[in-house]
């Protein structure tokens, strides 16, 4: 059996809607949609209730976690009601929540169409199409709902996450300020801002955040609550450090690596220590990762915990526990202060001591050559990291909530491109397995079971199959190894629908530079024909 591992001012268009509409009605038949449009509830003969209290009353639920019940209600309002346009636009709402992201939108768009100027109709078209993936379309619906009113709080904390995903963390806080400012007790808007204030590295007012967060919040998911409160406890701890990721030694710094299982493994030193230690890079975590067993080893001690983290494989989960890196030196660059996730990792053939974050290595120009199998940091600012950025032609790359890296990718017989991570941690790609049921994809003949190896456990038996093409940017390749997995772990922490996770196998035979800073990456072939998979071999590695 293979082994698989895996990691962790605008202008708007006249007619948005229209724009909107011819692209995503190609989208809406193969991606969004593993869950089946429920049926509807309709009128039993009871006495009619007032659609502005069934509407209150489905925010309750919501704010609880209970969609199944607000859709329910909902439903059968709108049965008394199908005229009533506020009740379409919070079943909409509801139903983006639980992810049924085609009838949400045909909802959302049927209310937009026929009513113009609702601006709240635009501010949920715009988040169902933002949350599903749809960013660029989302962008000149939430700017419409802005223009009709300024004050919309879901058009602004929408915008908001629009900005963060694409990494301007500034205006993303600014929106997001805003639609908390204008809905206080929004738990939703706090979240949002909470998470966006860590990134942008205000520790201390993240933690506050958080804490706000579980004052208004109604989840009754203790394990949740209890993640959150070991989150605010970590960053608390943050807040009191003088500096993170502070770099020290020289400009640039290049080192060799082992390719093990498509996995770029560098040697790097932690605290001083004499000994070298094995890391995978891994541009699918946010955050470095150290073994608890190499911790024990070097006496790193915990700093804070609680609750558990979802992960790919096993029981789907793993204990959260977080410590600190005094120093991490890469070649000849230092650098100090390293937050880091310490965990179990689970079949570690080739003891692997931790993973490189993308976090670690974000104040670099970091350039990955399969071909050469070096590893490359330049320090952003530096004339040879100007020269190669403005000198070669860019992806753009977005960052989801829980810090993956994100790019459109094309694949045959879709017309729309799909979001995939981009991950150097993972040894093989892998396809949602949502689209993986669907046409053409569905067809596709079934090769090697595999072993799937991830944060959380090993998930045995995973089918895999050959892609026919895959294009990113404009390169492509042929006949790619690819597993179906569920990637709903991922999709509920990522903020928005990735399809799939572009893996080691297609990485090989190119040469990747990640401006981190900007969000881009500069994608070449070290050598001529490398357009077909290669990497068939008896194990098949990936991410934490």
């Amino acid at each position: 059996m293979t082994r698989v591992l895996f990691s962790t001012g605008h202008n708007f268009p006249t007619d948005p809607l229209k724009a909107v509409r011819l692209f995503f009605t190609c989208f809406l038949v193969l991606t969004f949609f593993a869950t089946a449009t429920p049926a509807s509830v309709g009128s039993d003969g009871s006495k009619q209730v007032d659609p502005k209290q069934v509407v209150r009353s489905a925010e309750k639920l919501i704010q609880k976690g209970n969609f199944e019940q607000a859709e329910q209600i909902l439903r059968g309002a709108i049965a008394d009601y199908p005229t009533d346009s506020t009740l379409k636009l919070e079943l909409a709402f509801t139903l983006m929540k639980m992810r049924v992201f085609t009838e949400a939108y045909n909802l959302g768009f049927s209310v937009a169409q026929n009513e113009p100027t609702n601006a709240h109709a635009f501010a949920v078209l715009g988040t169902v199409l933002l949350t599903g993936g749809r960013l660029d379309d989302s962008r000149a619906i939430l700017l419409r709902a802005l223009t009709l009113n300024r004050k919309e709080s879901l058009a602004l904390a929408s915008f908001g996450l629009l900005e963060f995903y694409e990494n301007r963390l500034d205006s993303s806080l600014d929106y997001l300020f805003e639609a908390k400012f204008i809905d206080p007790s929004n738990a939703d808007y706090i979240f949002a801002y909470a998470q966006v204030a860590a990134r942008a590295e205000r520790y201390q007012e993240a933690a506050a955040a958080y804490r706000q967060f579980l004052i208004f919040s109604k989840i009754t998911d203790d394990d949740r609550r209890e993640r959150i409160k070991g989150l605010i406890n970590f960053l608390e701890y943050l807040g009191l450090r003088t500096s993170l990721y502070a770099v020290s030694g020289t400009d640039s710094s290049t080192v060799s690596f082992d390719l093990k299982g498509n996995r770029p493994v560098v040697l790097l030193k932690v605290n001083n220590g004499k000994d070298p230690l094995r890391f995978v890079l891994d541009t699918g975590s946010g955050i470095s990762v150290i073994s608890n067993q190499t911790a024990k080893r070097l006496k790193i001690k915990e700093i804070a915990r609680g609750g558990f983290a979802k992960g790919i494989g096993g029981t789907g989960k793993f204990e959260i526990v977080y410590g600190f890196l005094k120093e991490v030196q890469l070649g000849t660059v230092r650098v100090k202060n390293v937050p880091v996730y310490i965990r179990e990792f689970h079949h570690n053939i080739h003891e692997i001591d931790g993973y490189i974050g993308i976090s670690l290595i974000s104040k670099f120009l970091t350039t990955v050559d399969y071909g050469e199998k070096t590893f490359t940091l330049n320090r952003l600012n530096t004339e040879v990291a100007t020269s190669t950025m403005s000198n070669n032609i860019s992806l753009p790359l977005r960052l989801t909530s829980s810090g993956f890296l994100s790019g459109e990718v094309k694949m045959d017989g879709v017309d729309a491109p799909l979001n995939f991570i981009v991950d150097t941690g993972a040894s093989v790609s892998v396809l949602s397995d949502i689209v993986a049921r669907r046409e053409p994809f569905i067809s596709l003949p079934r090769r090697d079971l595999l072993r799937v190896i991830g944060s959380a456990g090993v998930t045995e038996n995973v089918e895999s199959f050959t892609l026919p093409k895959i294009s990113f940017g404009d390169h492509s390749r042929l006949s790619i190894t690819a597993i179906a997995l569920d990637l709903e772990i991922i999709n509920d922490a990522s903020g928005f629908e990735q399809s799939g996770i572009l893996g080691g196998n297609f990485f090989l035979d190119y040469r990747m530079t990640f401006d981190f800073k900007n969000s881009r990456l500069i994608f070449a072939p070290t050598k001529p024909n490398s357009a077909t998979d290669a990497s068939q071999q008896n194990e098949i590695e990936s991410l934490p």
